[in-house]
Formats: C-alpha cells, structure tokens, sequence
C-alpha cells in the first residue's frame, strides 16, 4: 500500500514538473467571474495565480464586474434593464460603470501586489457603440472593435500581468460599457493565448445539470472533462432548450461558446472552470484531467505505436494490473520483441493507457495488454484502443480476434465479444494456457 501511494504521489510530482516546462512563458487569460471575486476563496485564487506566474507563465486578467456595476447604480438611484444579457443605460450612468469597473480591477491589482507581483491597468481597448437592434437602443453598451494587441504582449513579455476593466473607448474616447466574456475571448485570440480560463462559480457540467451525448466520456468525479469542437456541437444541440429562468445553466452555456470561438480563432485550449474549489487553476495547468472542462480544437490524446523509449512508461502503467493479477507479469525484453504489436495512449506527452494485437498464422489475432491509469479509467480510452485494434486486426485480413481474461470478461462482453473455448484459439498460444489461471476466452468474428 505504501509502495502503491508513493507512486501515485511520484506521478503526480512528474506531471507538474512536466506541465511547468511545457507551459513555460505560455500565454494565459483568466477571466475572474464577479461571484469568484466576492467569495471567501479569491485570496486563495489570487495566490495561486501569483505563483503560476512567478513559475514564468504570462498571465493576463480580465476581472467581471456586473454585481458591482449594478450595486453602485442601485445605491446610486439610477435604473437599467437587461436585453438578452446585455445592461442598457443612458450616458449619465457611465461614469459610475466606469468607477464600478476599475474599482473590481484595483481589487485585482492590490491582491497580486499583496504577493509582490506587479500588475497594471491599461487602456488597450478600443470600442464602438453597440447602437440600435431590432428597434432596442444599447445606450452606453458597446462593441469590441480593436485591441493594441502589441501593447498588450509588450506588457507581458516585460514580466507585468495586465488588467483589463471591462471597458473600452473609442477614438474620440468616450467610453463604453462592454462584456467581459468578451473580452476574455478576444484578448486570448488576439494574443494567440494557450489557454483561456473561465472561472466561474458552481460551474460544473455534469449528468445532473446537464444532457451529455452518449459519446462523451465522464472524469472519476462524473464531470465532463474535455470535450472537442464536434462533441462541443452535440453537447448544444442537446441542450438547445433550457429555461430562460435557469441563469446558472445558460450562463455556462455561454461560457461554453465563448469557449468554442476562442478555439477556432487559434486559441490552443479553453477552459471552464469552478472557482468553488480551491486549487482549480494551477490543478487545471499542471495535471492531465485538470479541475474543470476543456475546449480543444485538436485531440489533446491520441493513439500511436509504441517506441522503444515508451517500454518504461507502459510497464508503469501495467505494473498496478499485473499485481492484481488482472494481466500476466511482462519484462521490457517481452515488450521490446513484440514492439510493433502495441499501442499507446498519450496525454501531452505521457503514457496513460497501452494495448496490443498479436497475429496468428492461422488468421486469428490476439488483443492483449490493456491497461489504463487508473484515474483515466473513465474517460473511454480502453473501448477506443480496442476499435483501433479491430480496424488493424481487419487491415490485416484477420477474420477473427479473441482475448483472454480472468476478470474482465463483462467489459469485453459490453464490447461485442462472446465468450468461446479454449481449444478455439491457435495451438502456440493455447500451449501458454494454464488451468491455474484458467483465463477465458472471449471472441469477435470480423
């Protein structure tokens, strides 16, 4: 037990070594929902991004600021409605939006000075009037209409992290009241950020609050981890038809698009995050499954042949599975001969699952050690190395896979095996079988 939990503790040390390095001097944006920033865990926050940054990421910030907004109008005796989302007031609230905005941001500001790390306000933000739709005048809301977007990396390449109220001018400089989402989203696209943070309270997509597609796979904790554009898509198409009166849910809704256009305007990845959990931001940059909700353009995971200098990595991913006896112990010179036989799965560059076909002479192949890391368990890799194995299996003009197992023969059952005999299978590798183990077969005719 102890040997199992220093390895588990080892593991995650690698990963946040290996995350530190491969997020060195990455762009980061975080947009800090108003509710985070007047919970009891902002300091927290705050101190995590402190020393995310002091790691040598380049962060950029962008702070909501709607409760203050409407507080300070609401003290003040001075009305505004909402439109789809949108506050609309006339100009003599501006000013007060105005100070509501930079008050949040100097919040911001003063939190990172509290951790000696040095932050500013700029005017990086040109905007427009929203003007006139559909017959309902904006007022004082505005449009995004241009970033100094060389401003803004000349201030984070010089070690400083910009704040960025959620306001903008226009070249006359009058000033107008825009989103923050917004803002977030088109900061991080026009930076080329590597990831763009949403941090929201409560913001969990789950079974419970949400419909999820068959297709998208569920974290340990029954959270939707990642999901691409295509499954993004899906994810909208059923959920097209929640309540106006539900806000959370069509707030995360909105997240979620803003999300899904940041990644398709070159955004590497986008995150929904719960900015209830303490820890969430640096969990979501230095680990694999993060704390939240990925948005990917391109498959952060992915299948491929085994290499020599993978052997390592894959006996640490059996390791767990053979002390339970689930598969047959394997040595690196086992591995190493039947190279070609295996894949892998790999997230960002760490093995987390392998499998392996083995041809017979007689027509028939064999799917043999799979295992996957335990805390990936969830995520579907195993069924997905195993439709791999039977597409090769039929490249090869194989007409029939078999497997043999102890204890997982409901998991290949749920696959489309049915169970067989052993004299089916070929005469060498019936020659390895013992009733001591007395391992089943399961088989798939192709």
């Amino acid at each position: 037990m102890q040997e199992n939990l220093r390895n588990i503790k080892a593991n995650q040390i690698r990963d946040v070594l290996r995350y530190a390095k491969k997020f060195k001097n990455a762009k980061i944006v975080i947009y800090l929902d108003d509710e985070v920033i007047d919970s009891s865990l902002f300091l927290s926050h705050m101190q995590d991004i402190a020393l995310i940054h002091e790691a040598g990421l380049q962060i950029a910030i962008v702070p909501g600021a709607r409760r203050r907004i409407d507080q300070i109008l609401n003290d003040s005796h001075i009305s505004c409605s909402y439109h789809n989302g949108i506050r609309i007031t006339d100009d003599t609230a501006m000013p007060l939006i105005k100070m509501a905005a930079f008050d949040v941001s100097n919040i911001v500001m003063t939190s990172l000075a509290a951790h000696q790390i040095t932050a500013t306000i700029g005017n990086w933000v040109r905007a427009r009037s929203k003007g006139v739709l559909e017959g309902i005048d904006y007022g004082t809301a505005g449009e995004i209409d241009k970033l100094q977007t060389q401003a803004i990396l000349n201030t984070l390449e010089s070690g400083f992290v910009p704040i960025f109220p959620c306001i903008g001018w226009n070249s006359s400089g009058k000033p107008y009241n825009i989103s923050s989402v917004s803002l977030a989203k088109k900061i991080a696209i026009s930076i080329k950020a590597d990831k763009l943070f949403f941090v929201t309270k409560s913001a969990e997509i789950t079974r419970e609050n949400f419909t999820i597609p068959n297709k998208i796979s569920f974290s340990k904790f029954e959270e939707v981890p990642a999901m691409d554009l295509d499954e993004l898509e899906q994810f909208f198409t059923e959920n097209k038809n929640i309540e106006p009166e539900n806000v959370s849910k069509i707030k995360i809704i909105s997240l979620l698009h803003a999300a899904g256009e940041a990644c398709k305007n070159g955004v590497t990845r986008s995150h929904i995050l719960n900015g209830s959990l303490e820890g969430s931001i640096p969990c979501e940059i230095f680990s694999d499954l993060g704390s939240g909700t990925m948005i990917y353009s391109r498959d952060y995971g992915g299948l491929r042949t085994m290499t020599q200098q993978d052997i390592p990595a894959v006996l640490s991913v059996m390791a767990p599975f053979i002390h339970k006896k689930i598969l047959l112990p394997r040595s690196s010179q086992d591995l190493l001969e039947k190279l070609a036989d295996y894949i892998v799965y790999e997230i960002d560059g760490c093995i987390r699952a392998c499998a392996a076909l083995h041809i017979y002479t007689d027509g028939q192949a064999e799917i043999a050690g799979i295992a996957v890391s335990e805390d990936f368990s969830s995520l579907g890799i195993g069924p997905k190395m195993v439709e791999f194995l039977i597409k090769k299996a039929q490249l090869n003009k194989i007409n029939s896979i078999f497997i043999l197992t102890t204890q997982t023969g409901d998991w290949f059952q749920h696959l489309g095996f049915s169970e067989s005999n052993i004299d089916s299978i070929p005469q060498e590798r019936r020659a390895k079988w013992t009733p001591k183990r007395n391992s089943k077969v399961f088989r798939m005719k192709l």
